[in-house]
């Protein structure tokens, strides 16, 4: 998958200053609490759009005519479906999706395939961000809960049950499925990031979830007798597994600059009115019971004795957004000293500004957690010289080369190790490399390993084919990759060692552009500042596999390490 950043993107400048003005800013949840402050509050910075996403239309159609209103010369756009699913599935109700063959077995295998640009197209949410390319996303989602409260423990027990019954069908492993999280979460995360990378996005800010409104363990407002229930849970840990995610965005070379803000408690209010009480998208209709029933049978089938009053029940309520509508003496309670008290949207939204403005709020998780985690110290630098020179020395004393055992993965750098290894068998230096014929090089490279029986045992033992060409190879007893149906050439490419010319051409191609990046840094020659890349290699040097390896993995994978 490529990357191609767009016309858009702000520069270097514009993400230190981070203004807004002229920028597209999208927000996911836009008819939500948090979503429309976030919008009113942009409206001061003069973006040039705001686009607003929704689950329905019905819900932020309203929304963006009454924010335009107020936006001056800044344009409203509003687009609506769900963002987790293909878009062909996206307008559907979700019952409707799970019930309709075709579309639920599209759904689940763009969620169990290999992530590859044939999903990334069929995505709701990639083709919202390909259409309307957005400098910053705002994302208002409550995705912890969306993905956790499909009730994967009630779905196992039927499918236990199904499977102990002898009937356990296609359909049932689908929709089970479809209600496990993790698959979704990870899924929705190399959409947003890939798609992100691609239209070149640069900034998003999550509002996440704690999953318990501040509370722990203790939390009282649970959903079954276990407490906390085990769906709270697992949004919780969902929202756990979302915050290190974006960890992992913010540390992505040309993903956005990646932000979370984590309300802990009830985020409130949206309007307080006396009307209809609605749940659900519906008013809650009203009945009454005069007489009492017989507690035996009161709740069989078709039993009665109530009545319809023909009207919705109606009360004074505080709307707090995307929890419905509270009661006067709920959301006292909720909201109590030592309960989930609460903060409001505007206070969130104020979060939000900031850090798409480079202002530090000072509640980003993803900076808390840079800031908390362990990284690579000093102590282990040193340390690690004093283990390479021991190696080393282990090394001659027993007259062998320790190359890869395939323990760490993946297959491929195990791969590259002993690609690059049996090259520099065969050439002293990098330029002698960069200089060969790829036939005279493969040739020379299967000479090698039918002659060196050692290093060809070693490497059909640890689980690796070598493939001299598309009809001779050598292999032991296990092959950690075996053929699975793919194509050859990309199983080759992820764990084979492969000395055919057309990959001794790719190695002399690598050695090619190192030659040139060393030709580019002359400058260095004598110089022994901090600021000479100490690592580099030059065309002099030993074709040492791992700084190739390394080379291969920060110029080709876009694979370095951004922050420490």
């Amino acid at each position: 998958m490529s990357t191609a950043p767009s016309a858009n993107c702000f520069s270097t400048d514009d993400y230190a200053h981070m203004d807004l003005v002229n920028k597209t800013v999208m927000i996911l949840g836009g008819s939500g609490l948090v979503g429309g402050a976030v919008a009113r509050r942009l409206l001061q910075y003069r973006p040039r759009r705001i686009v607003l996403v929704a689950l329905y239309e019905a819900e932020v159609k309203p929304v963006a005519e009454s924010l335009g209103r107020e936006a001056g010369e800044t344009e409203i756009a509003y687009e609506w479906g769900n963002v987790f699913l293909p878009a062909v599935a996206a307008r559907h109700p979700w019952r409707t999706v799970v019930d309709t063959p075709d579309l639920r077995r599209q759904v689940v295998a763009d969620l169990v395939d290999e992530f590859n640009d044939d999903i990334l197209g069929r995505s709701c949410l990639f083709q919202l961000l390909d259409r309307h390319r957005p400098d910053a996303v705002v994302d208002c989602i409550n995705t912890a809960t969306a993905f956790a409260y499909q009730d994967v423990y009630k779905s196992a027990k039927n499918l236990l049950a199904a499977a102990t019954d002898g009937g356990v069908s296609q359909e049932a492993v689908e929709r089970h499925i479809l209600t496990i999280s993790m698959p979704q979460l990870i899924r929705h995360m190399q959409i947003a990031v890939e798609g992100m990378k691609r239209i070149g996005t640069r900034a998003y800010v999550k509002i996440g979830t704690s999953g318990t409104g501040g509370m722990g363990f203790n939390i009282p407002y649970t959903h079954s007798e276990e407490r906390p229930s085990r769906p709270l849970l697992t949004k919780g840990a969902v929202a756990g597994a979302h915050s290190l995610l974006l960890f992992l965005m913010a540390r992505t070379p040309g993903a956005p600059a990646a932000h979370e803000i984590k309300p802990t408690s009830a985020i409130a209010w949206r309007k307080i009115a006396y009307g209809p009480i609605v749940r659900g998208g519906a008013p809650i209709p009203r009945f009454d019971c005069a007489e009492p029933l017989a507690l035996d049978g009161a709740f069989d089938p078709g039993a009665n004795g109530w009545t319809d009053q023909g009207c919705p029940v109606e009360s004074v309520f505080i709307d707090v957004g995307e929890n419905g509508v509270f009661a006067r003496d709920e959301f006292e309670t909720v909201t109590s000293l030592g309960q989930m008290e609460f903060i409001t949207p505007e206070e969130v939204a104020g979060y939000v500004v900031m850090e798409l403005r480079g202002e530090s709020s000072g509640r980003d998780i993803v900076a808390a957690l840079d800031s908390a985690t362990a990284g690579p110290t000093y102590q282990a630098g040193v340390l690690r010289a004093a283990a390479l020179g021991r190696l080393d020395a282990l090394q001659q004393k027993h007259g062998t080369r320790s190359v890869a055992f395939e323990m760490l993965g993946p297959p491929r750098l195990t791969k590259l190790l002993y690609e690059a290894f049996i090259l520099s068998r065969l050439r002293q230096s990098v330029r002698q490399l960069a200089e060969s014929a790829a036939e005279d090089l493969a040739l020379a490279a299967s000479d090698l390993v039918a002659r060196d029986a050692d290093l060809r045992s070693l490497i059909v033992s640890i689980g690796f084919p070598i493939l001299l060409d598309r009809e001779r190879l050598y292999r032991g007893a296990n092959v950690l990759l075996p053929p699975d149906g793919s194509a050859l050439d990309r199983l080759v490419a992820r764990g084979w060692v492969d000395l055919r010319a057309s990959n001794c051409q790719t190695w002399i191609d690598r050695a090619k552009r190192v030659v040139q990046q060393a030709e580019a840094r002359r400058d260095e020659i004598g110089r022994t500042g901090s600021d000479v890349e100490w690592y580099a290699m030059w065309p002099d040097d030993p074709v040492a596999p791992p700084r190739f390896a390394r080379w291969i993995f920060r110029y080709e994978d876009d694979g370095e390490r951004i922050k420490r």
